[in-house]
């Protein structure tokens, strides 16, 4: 019974097209950010850089920021970055070949008021089909207290 379950699986993805040569063409990058964060006043300043470990390359990819306290209505955000939220932003990555350090992503988001602190939770929302195995690096939490230092992730 056994046996027959096995080539009746073996049939169903044989006529589904699903091999185990197909599932090794999935791309598997490996993405990390490190950086800081620093908050005066209700204004936080976040520098960061992203990192592909691989084993194989993104042709891109996108970053999300999101704050435990909404951001104030006007924002003046670099290229590449745009708004999609009352306490998101999102950032393009851009292409990051295996084992590249790529382009630093620098920001000031201001807050609606001045809070005391903030939690900043940074994560890959996009990395054009590329599977990411190890999901540690790439999601980041810092607390950031309103005392202008730096916290660094």
């Amino acid at each position: 019974m056994r046996v027959l379950g096995a080539a009746c699986l073996a049939g169903v993805l044989g006529v589904l097209g699903v091999t185990g040569a197909g599932a090794a063409e999935v791309p598997e990058a490996d993405l990390a950010y490190h950086g800081a964060a620093a908050m005066a006043g209700g204004i936080v300043d976040v520098r960061f850089t992203p990192r592909n470990h691989g084993p194989s390359a993104v042709p891109d990819a996108t970053v999300r920021l999101r704050w435990s306290e909404p951001l104030a209505i006007r924002q003046v955000l670099p290229g590449g970055c745009a708004r999609a939220g009352a306490r998101v932003v999102l950032c393009r990555v851009g292409a990051l070949a295996a084992d590249e350090v790529g382009e630093r992503i620098a920001l000031k988001a201001r807050l609606l008021g001045e809070p005391s602190e903030v939690l900043l939770e940074i994560d890959t929302v996009w990395s054009s089909g590329a599977v990411d195995r190890n999901r540690f690096n790439d999601r980041q939490r810092v607390l950031v207290l309103d005392t202008g230092d730096s916290y660094y992730f």
